[in-house]
């Protein structure tokens, strides 16, 4: 038995306990396009030092994880320029959104936020809409 599901289910309930932690010590949202925006455009210099250590520690466990053998490194599919453009699009669209998936799907989700709603099936309709253009001609998606 494929245990992938598991992974997601688990790594799906820690996001969940963050962000609910975050929201309980915090009383903010745990969305880290919103935390990451604020560092860039200077809005979140009140709580930098949080927001930093929140941005850092999503790069250092993964990268601890993948170094300790606790977890599997993935490997990129595309070329370095593919990936460039992805995160500046993706960068772009949370920004016009208002948010990512952790501020909208998980936060606003769970808060019944109409807007985080909305968000969610949009971003998660537009998803499934590529990977079937990218099958109908001929990709890998």
């Amino acid at each position: 038995m494929n245990p992938d599901w598991i992974l997601g289910l688990i790594g799906g309930l820690m996001i969940g306990a963050a962000a609910a932690l975050y929201m309980l010590g915090n009383g903010r949202i745990m969305g880290a396009s919103g935390l990451l925006g604020g560092v860039i455009d200077g809005t979140g210099r009140a709580n930098l030092a949080e927001r930093l250590v929140f941005l850092a520690a999503l790069v250092a466990v993964p990268a601890v994880m993948v170094g300790t053998g606790a977890a599997q490194a993935s490997r990129p599919v595309a070329g370095l320029g593919v990936l460039a453009l992805a995160g500046l699009l993706v960068g772009f669209g949370t920004r016009l959104g208002s948010g990512c998936t952790s501020g909208h799907g998980v936060c606003g989700i769970s808060r019944l936020s109409l807007r985080g709603i909305v968000a969610t099936l949009i971003y998660l309709g537009t998803g499934v809409a590529a990977v079937l253009i990218a099958r109908l001609m001929g990709g890998a998606a």
